[in-house]
């Protein structure tokens, strides 16, 4: 007997029992269901710790970072400042956007080599990996043209005419010249490590 929405003997039907049953204990839309349930799971497990690695706690739950530039970064303009505007670790070390988020906690979970092996577990061996771990981080920094500094400092809503002077003179030039941020702001949120210069 042709299917009434078809024409086309028990089309829907196959379609149906396709769907349900292609296997004695399975059907085809139970997986599809499962697995998507599943992902939507797993997606949202995933960018959930995303989201946690992302907070203070977290960072500082490491002593080398709650004890060396953690004190730092809570003596810094960047915890406390008269306009009440916070930034956070996240803020300065891992992009907003999707994909180079992933790349640099990929990174990161390297970064915790030091920590589980010892490298860094003490402040002396801290102070002497320092300007290595320092120069890095610029590095990546003036890589990505100082994407996380302008995720707050935007040169376009600058009053220059607020800054001081010593601050315009230097500011307005590295912009005309295209300095990113990192080139002339070292040690902002962190003290400066001893360097070989």
């Amino acid at each position: 007997m042709p299917d009434n929405k078809t024409g086309s003997p028990g089309l829907v039907r196959r379609l149906w029992r396709w769907f349900w049953g292609p296997t004695a204990r399975f059907g085809w839309g139970a997986i599809l269901i499962v697995g998507g349930i599943g992902g939507i799971l797993f997606w949202g497990g995933f960018n959930w710790a995303m989201e946690l690695s992302n907070k203070p706690e977290f960072c500082m739950s490491c002593h080398e970072m709650a004890d060396n530039v953690g004190k730092e970064w809570m003596a810094s303009t960047h915890y406390s400042n008269p306009s009440g505007v916070r930034a956070t670790c996240a803020d300065c070390h891992v992009p907003k956007e999707w994909l180079p988020k992933v790349i640099r906690k990929i990174h990161a979970t390297g970064e915790l080599y030091g920590h589980f092996t010892g490298k860094i577990d003490t402040r002396e061996k801290f102070v002497a990996h320092r300007a290595e771990m320092a120069e890095r981080v610029w590095a990546s920094m003036k890589a990505s043209d100082s994407r996380e500094c302008r995720n707050c400092h935007s040169e376009h809503a600058m009053n220059f005419e607020e800054q001081s002077q010593r601050s315009r003179e230097k500011m307005v030039p590295g912009i005309e010249e295209g300095k990113t941020c990192i080139e002339c702001h070292h040690g902002i949120a962190h003290r400066l490590p001893p360097r070989d210069d």
